[in-house]
């Protein structure tokens, strides 16, 4: 099949899942196993994703719900009339506010679309998806990994809270300060440029930032 069998959305309450017309249940979660043993870092811990109720039994719905919650993530099922309504163009708080808890102790992400601008602060104890860039001047503080739908180059921390396996990813990263639990690092003063997402971790008691594939 050369359509994509999973589609991924991203949107303020999460991220909408969609599936080629006509796939098989095994297809679509042969594929979302692989997007989830990936590594690549697209589903934060915490991440709401949401799959429309309609296209699968009870059973099927049921074993997704159960993959994800695997993987740390939290599973809903809306009809297509239920679906979010595209963002607003612009978001007038500065400061990013958690969605609604779901029952359980996995923690749902914060999720900002539009970009931050320098001035403004993010502080939250979960992960973050920011839908836009991070200017200079701008901070991003998270207990969990903070995902960049853009370019960084505010200061980023993830991991606040003392997580090592916290990490950070941008579609171009280049911030003034990066910091994952308690280590420090600063982008080099020259980057390569690279049309692949790059993804900051702790590896060997340091900073490591390598490109990687959405």
């Amino acid at each position: 099949m050369s359509e994509e069998i999973v589609k991924i959305k991203g949107s303020k309450s999460g991220l909408q899942l969609s599936f080629a017309k006509g796939a098989a249940f095994a297809e679509i979660r042969k594929d979302i196993e692989e997007k989830l043993n990936s590594g690549n870092g697209f589903f934060l811990r915490g991440t709401l994703v949401l799959i429309p109720r309609d296209v699968f039994s009870e059973e099927e719905r049921a074993e997704l719900r159960r993959m994800f919650h695997e993987a740390g993530l939290i599973c809903r099922t809306i009809r297509e009339e239920e679906r979010p309504p595209a963002p607003a163009a612009k978001q007038p708080k500065h400061q990013a506010e958690p969605l609604a808890q779901e029952p359980g102790p996995v923690q749902e992400m914060v999720v900002v679309n539009h970009t931050i601008r320098g001035g403004q602060e993010i502080r939250t104890q979960s992960s973050v998806m920011i839908c836009g860039n991070v200017n200079p001047g701008a901070q991003i503080i998270a207990g969990g990994s903070i995902d960049i739908r853009g370019t960084c180059r505010g200061m980023v921390h993830a991991g606040a809270f003392g997580d090592n396996t916290a990490f950070i990813i941008a579609d171009h990263l280049m911030p003034t300060q990066i910091r994952i639990s308690n280590l420090i690092a600063r982008s080099p003063d020259h980057m390569e440029k690279t049309d692949r997402a790059e993804r900051a971790s702790i590896k060997e008691g340091r900073i490591v930032i390598e490109p990687i594939e959405r």
